[in-house]
């Protein structure tokens, strides 16, 4: 087994006497423990609406998923509409960018040029949806080439959107939480909570992506109580075997799953596996695409292959997302109609996709981005301590400016 990194036990510095403050911590309405909190001004005032682009490109390395939202009022009481969309697929830089999150030999030429086309692709969706009109603030995931804390490096090169567009790009928003000892994953449950938080009854939303994460949301929509993290790998291993035995990058719609049968010696052998990732209780990352399961059982018809990779995939999280009232299913691994069908035949609950609740399925990393950005220009903390494990969640974003 590869050792992993285990985090540093890192902590911010004590706040200088002449270091702003706020009057209360933004979560608790207590004294502030969690250091500085002083977003990026740039001259907006508070009641400004702001149109901000949120970007994905998922550790499945499949595309890029671009969200315009206007942004009504600030920090956690912020309300959020979906104004425009658009994606791209990443052509002859996603092999380039596999290579390199496998950890194959690359130049250092060769991660620039990668950084600077991945940047282009983004401009040029961006231009697409902006059509010239004045955009407030673009927040970026990056691409994840490697991640294991407390190291994590999400590529990507900001100022070649920040020029193109005109306008001020965040991006790099793990870096803070590592740097305090956390995860740094996952980040998108405060604004699932933002997103999502108007129900009577607990949800778990479910982000089938590379890896799942989930965000278990409160019926008291209360900040405090929110829970999740990252459970196991998903889009990993199901495209590992379209590319493996299928000779295609993906499974489309789940077509083949639906055509095998779920083999038990197969499941059990990926459950286990799966299952131990969903207690380690860490965020998942470099060294747990799970690519080793497909070597013992190449033998099964590729479609029985596929239908047990997603049988076990859903047992696991069906498991993990207990207790709720609802799951709400969102990601890439929406459009696999085998996993679905394999997560609702288990869930025991009602299982809904985040379209039906005003989020698409496959945009939901792209608005949460949008939120987080938002968030950060508003200097609150993006992340939870009880979920990433940071002792004392930092305000996050590293910022281009044009």
């Amino acid at each position: 087994m590869r050792a992993r990194i285990v985090p540093a036990s890192s902590r911010l510095p004590p706040i200088r006497a002449d270091e702003p403050r706020r009057a209360t911590d933004p979560y608790t309405d207590e004294p502030p423990k969690y250091g500085r909190r002083a977003g990026p001004v740039s001259g907006r005032r508070a009641s400004d609406d702001r149109l901000v682009l949120g970007c994905m490109t998922g550790t499945s390395i499949d595309g890029l998923d671009v969200a315009l939202v206007c942004i009504r009022g600030n920090g956690l009481s912020m309300r959020v509409e979906l104004r425009d969309q658009c994606s791209r697929e990443l052509g002859k830089l996603a092999p380039r960018l596999r290579a390199l999150a496998e950890q194959q030999p690359c130049t250092a030429g060769d991660i620039a040029a990668m950084a600077r086309d991945l940047a282009l692709i983004h401009l040029d969706a961006c231009r697409e949806l902006t059509k010239g009109q004045h955009i407030d603030l673009v927040c970026v995931h990056g691409q994840t080439v490697f991640h294991a804390p407390p190291l994590s490096w999400q590529l990507f090169n900001p100022a070649v959107l920040a020029q193109g567009l005109h306008a001020p790009v965040v991006c790099d928003l793990r870096a803070a939480d590592l740097a305090a000892g956390g995860q740094g994953a996952p980040i998108t449950p405060l604004a699932d909570w933002i997103l999502l938080r108007h129900a009577v009854e607990a949800r778990a939303v479910i982000n089938l992506g590379g890896f799942v994460n989930l965000t278990r949301l409160p019926a008291d929509s209360g900040v405090d109580r929110i829970t999740g993290g990252d459970v196991c790998a998903c889009n990993q291993v199901l495209d590992a075997v379209a590319r493996t035995v299928l000779d295609r990058a993906y499974d489309e719609n789940g077509a083949a799953a639906l055509a095998g049968q779920a083999s038990p010696k197969a499941v059990a052998d990926l459950s286990r596996r799966l299952g131990m990732q969903a207690m380690a209780g860490r965020s998942l990352g470099t060294g747990d695409e799970l690519s080793s399961w497909l070597e013992r059982f190449t033998d099964l018809p590729p479609e029985d292959l596929a239908r047990s990779a997603c049988a076990a995939i859903a047992a696991v999280v069906a498991k993990a997302a207990a207790p709720a009232n609802r799951l709400i299913l969102a990601g890439g691994g929406t459009r696999n109609r085998a996993l679905v069908a394999e997560l609702t035949a288990r869930a025991g609950v009602p299982v809904q996709i985040s379209n039906e609740l005003g989020v698409p399925a496959t945009l939901r990393e792209a608005m949460a981005f949008a939120v987080l950005g938002a968030l950060c220009q508003d200097g609150v903390p993006i992340t939870l301590p009880a979920i990433t494990g940071v002792d004392r969640a930092p305000v996050a974003g590293c910022w281009t400016w044009p």
